[in-house]
């Protein structure tokens, strides 16, 4: 018989009120979860339990829904980069580095370790993990204690680079049929996973990288099957560019003439569309096009913000009907961090400040998420819901004042101030700390992975460059004396 948790007295509760399908707040009041599930958020909860959790001083929210991001891959850049991008490429240091940073198994190994060390750490308890298969990826997601649903990537061309400014593709049609069929073997097993917390995404990697017959494929499988479908769209001004010469519209255009979009389809970033200030373009059809055919969009603000590039702006996609959700495609995974960025950089790119709330921002990195990964039963604190829920401390000296509880976690304290989470019932975090995984071992395995990873640079850059001088350090190495 599973026990019963009671969070008693709960100086704030973020509540979810189904009335107003939007999230509020709760004075004074409790939480209770039996198994995995929710079964009590308001007032004085009276069956007794069998293990009590003192609320006062905390705020009880719940767990945030990541929808896209790459483990295995963006910690191993950390240091390489914040401040990695090609001017002749629309400043994007994406392509460049892509093709001269190859990771190995144990390097992949130890930086979903971090990365999924970093998430759970940020109130993150569902994540949606696009990565390339590797052995032991199923069972090390498993063994974190998150949210899974796994997104194994596949493509019918992978990006080269001629000189520093031409993007350019090597096709192999047959590898991406045949990760396709490998992606979908792998997802169909992902139900039957002892956990309970696995499933999986349709992903072909990017709108440019896969065939129309691909594409066309993975989205009708996905549909028969009931699955999310995800690939990149309008995530560069180059894509943009290549999709028009390709095919004399705009990559979601194209999205939209191959039968790709829909509820359940998520496009990670779809910032360059035909109205964004860098392009220009004449059409101005895109927005509607996502609105109307009810289109996801997973919003991740820091990679781009770093090349100097934004999305413009959140707040109008959302009032445009186009469902947003939030993801974490970049060290640190931190998706509180995130949401603060992204109601910065839509309020400049707006010049209005009320384009967008921090309630709208929780919404996408709770509910909008849940809705993208077609899930009614995570995002929110209310009975019947998973028990997918975060302790923030309210004591935390960058939570004080907690006059607004929720501003004060976005916009100062972010992930210092998550005390416990919990996943599916079960206690993942406790006071700060991750308990199924050692982030410190997995640090110094990473350590060791980037340098394995740098030495081999020159093998894989066109121009035959090192690691340094393709990212330089940030200041100069002095002559010591």
């Amino acid at each position: 018989m599973s026990d019963l948790t009671l969070i008693q007295n709960a100086d704030w509760i973020i509540a979810w009120d189904e009335s107003a399908k939007s999230h509020g707040y709760f004075r004074n009041a409790d939480v209770a979860f039996k198994g995995n599930k929710i079964v009590h958020v308001g007032k004085s909860y009276g069956e007794k339990p069998d293990r009590v959790i003192d609320g006062r001083g905390l705020m009880v929210m719940p767990g945030l829904v990541d929808i896209h991001s790459h483990p295995s891959l963006e910690p191993s850049w950390r240091g390489i980069r914040e401040e990695h991008g090609v001017p002749e490429m629309y400043m994007t240091g994406l392509y460049e580095r892509s093709v001269a940073y190859g990771r190995d198994e144990e390097g992949e190994r130890a930086s979903m370790e971090v990365a999924y060390s970093e998430l759970l750490l940020s109130g993150v308890t569902s994540i949606a993990d696009l990565s390339k298969p590797y052995p032991g990826w199923v069972d090390l997601v498993a063994k974190s204690g998150i949210r899974g649903f796994l997104a194994p990537g596949y493509a019918s061309a992978r990006w080269t680079i001629r000189g520093t400014h031409l993007l350019d593709y090597i096709w192999d049609e047959k590898a991406g049929v045949e990760g396709f069929d490998r992606a979908l073997q792998l997802i169909d097993k992902l139900p039957s996973h002892p956990s309970g917390r696995l499933s999986g995404i349709v992903y072909p990697a990017q709108i440019d990288t896969c065939t129309e017959s691909l594409l066309r494929d993975s989205a009708a499988v996905a549909r028969e099957r009931g699955l999310p479908f995800t690939t990149h769209c309008s995530q560069s001004v180059l894509e943009f560019q290549e999709m028009v010469r390709r095919h004399g519209i705009t990559p979601v255009q194209w999205a939209e003439k191959i039968g790709i979009l829909g509820e359940n389809t998520t496009l990670g970033h779809a910032i360059f569309i035909d109205e964004h200030s860098w392009l220009h373009w004449w059409s101005k059809r895109d927005l509607d096009i996502l609105a109307g055919s009810r289109t996801n969009v997973a919003h991740c603000p820091s990679p781009f913000a770093r090349y100097g590039h934004m999305l413009e702006d959140f707040g109008r996609y959302r009032r445009a009907g186009v469902n947003m959700g939030l993801g974490t495609d970049v060290a640190p995974h931190n998706l509180l961090e995130e949401m603060r960025l992204a109601a910065i950089l839509a309020r400049i790119s707006a010049g209005d400040i009320n384009t967008v709330q921090t309630a709208d921002l929780f919404h996408a990195a709770t509910v909008g998420g849940a809705t993208a990964l077609m899930r009614d039963d995570i995002g929110r604190l209310a009975s019947g819901m998973k028990a997918d829920i975060v302790l923030v401390d309210l004591k935390n000296v960058f939570m004080q004042p907690a006059r607004d509880p929720l501003r004060s976690l976005v916009y100062t304290a972010a992930d210092r101030a998550v005390r416990d989470v919990f996943v599916d019932g079960i206690q993942v975090v406790k006071s700060g700390r991750v308990l199924t995984l050692d982030h410190a071992d997995a640090l110094a395995r990473l350590t060791e992975a980037q340098a394995r990873m740098e030495k081999d640079v020159p093998n894989r850059d066109g121009l035959g460059r090192s690691s340094l001088e393709l990212s330089p350090l940030s200041l100069p190495m002095l002559a010591q004396q």
